[in-house]
């Protein structure tokens, strides 16, 4: 039997609407999750301007509602995490442990808009009577999401569903840019350009893993001051008149003893940064470009000497079945902050103004809740 889901619904010109979708059935490995609490990050309002109606979100967690004859590993009633790169466990980059960029099922392409239509799984939702696609195969900012499962989760926890709900994409995504894609030595400096969402968990995976040194640059005061509270030891206030943060980067090299930080992550997702975290790392140090920026950029390769590594990695690496309990057990030890980050809630039909509000820097997560 049909479910109709209240959804955020992006219409492809730079807006979108609340209105109903119909979703049909599971099949198969198909799973219907009730919505409980959706994450907000700027990759959402990018969606809103792909060029084509698509149901919004890609962090989520929530209630197992039906499941479909072949699923196996869930049953109507669990909690889970929603995960947005659904590995297919069979293809060449599955096989050798890269499951964030499977070849069959990921949503990510390596360049354009970040989506691609031929992945999206159509089937089984509709508005208007046409078939819509879902946010990375998923589209959470609704009361009700059709996904597959290998999109799922379970949440073991007593975890409040907010907070699980931003584990699927900015917290896996800075936790894993450092814990599995950089792999960062304990006892080791680290610089985060850019303390928002993915800037803080990066923060929070520098802390876990025993760096030494954490130090935080960012033109917002408050997000310096969030910054402390996750773990960062140092802090820099800089300003856009700083031009590829040369400036902080003499700041750096300074707490650093001269040398430079061992690993610099750029979290900000502005295009002229995207070289910034070179001018911060030691010679053999690590660069890591972890906001995802998709765009040429020019880059002075007298900032490679020497032997610097620069890096790109999706989605910290993400394993979802391996790091999403790992990263539910660092919560329930109070190892990792998550409740904390969230600062503020909103129903769906305030989205505009949690749109309004994380562009505007006020809230460090902002989380669509689901009371029904």
């Amino acid at each position: 039997m049909s479910l109709q889901s209240k959804s955020a619904i992006a219409t492809g010109d730079g807006n979108f609407i609340i209105d109903a979708v119909t979703i049909a059935t599971p099949k198969g490995d198909e799973i219907i999750v009730k919505i409980k609490a959706a994450g907000l990050c700027h990759t959402d309002y990018d969606s809103l301007s792909w060029g084509k109606p698509i149901v919004l979100g890609h962090e989520g967690a929530g209630i197992v509602e039906q499941v479909g004859a072949e699923v196996t590993n869930f049953q109507v009633g669990d909690k889970v995490i929603l995960n947005w790169a659904t590995p297919c466990m069979k293809c060449f980059q599955c096989q050798a442990g890269n499951q964030h960029i499977c070849e069959n099922n990921s949503p990510v392409t390596a360049g354009g808009n970040g989506y691609t239509p031929g992945h999206a799984h159509l089937e089984g939702s509709l508005w208007n009577n046409k078939p819509i696609e879902r946010s990375f195969n998923i589209g959470t900012m609704a009361e009700y999401a059709l996904v597959k499962e290998s999109a799922c989760v379970k949440l073991d926890s007593n975890m409040p569903m907010p907070s699980a709900s931003i584990l699927s994409c900015g917290v896996m995504t800075g936790y894993g840019s450092v814990v599995n894609s950089a792999q960062l030595v304990a006892g080791s400096s680290a610089v985060i350009l850019g303390a928002g969402g993915v800037g803080l968990n990066v923060i929070q995976g520098a802390k876990i893993s025993g760096a030494s040194k954490i130090i935080a640059v960012d033109i917002n005061e408050n997000r310096l001051k969030m910054a402390k509270l996750f773990g960062a030891t140092h802090t820099i206030k800089t300003s856009k008149k700083d031009v590829g943060l040369k400036q902080a980067a003499e700041k750096v090299k300074k707490i650093t003893g001269g040398r430079g930080a061992d690993y610099a992550f750029e979290c900000t997702a502005v295009p002229a940064l995207g070289a910034a975290p070179l001018s911060m790392v030691r010679n053999a140090g690590t660069a890591i470009q972890v906001s995802g920026i998709e765009e040429e950029i020019t880059i002075d390769m007298n900032l490679f000497e020497w032997d610097k590594i620069y890096i790109n990695p999706l989605y910290g690496k993400c394993r979802p079945q391996i790091d999403f309990p790992k990263l539910v057990s660092l919560y329930d030890k109070g190892d990792l902050l998550l409740d904390e980050m969230i600062t503020r809630t909103y129903p769906l039909d305030n989205l505009q103004q949690a749109f309004d509000d994380m562009l505007k820097g006020k809230n460090a997560k902002g989380v669509i809740v689901f009371n029904t």
